[in-house]
């Protein structure tokens, strides 16, 4: 399992603290400066949607100029959220093949 996300997101934090309280492995992946998000975003977008993948509610998507909001917003934003990381929404875990994308009490029932 693959934990991607930003050691000061309260999300990641509660959702890694959940996971070693679960003894479930995992491992912690910085979505800045570890991520290969080339390769990953487009992978992430195929399994969960942009809709799930963009935290439209950051302080990087309300700072971002209209024009990369609106692609941001749209059906691919995938070279805006490989270019600003702290778009996606966290954290994102990678169990297998599924994808799943912020921490909320369904997912968190699934993967402990």
């Amino acid at each position: 399992m693959k934990l991607y996300g930003l050691k000061n997101c309260d999300g990641c934090k509660k959702a890694m603290k959940a996971l070693e309280a679960a003894g479930k492995d995992f491992e912690f992946i910085d979505i800045r400066t570890n991520a290969d998000l080339d390769s990953k975003v487009p992978q992430w977008l195929d399994a969960a949607g942009a809709k799930a993948l963009v935290n439209t509610r950051s302080t990087t998507y309300r700072e971002l100029p209209n024009e990369e909001k609106a692609i941001a917003s749209g059906d691919t934003p995938g070279a805006v959220l490989i270019s600003h990381p702290t778009l996606i929404k966290r954290p994102v875990i990678e169990d297998g093949d599924k994808v799943y994308v912020g921490w909320s009490k369904a997912t968190e029932a699934e993967l402990t």
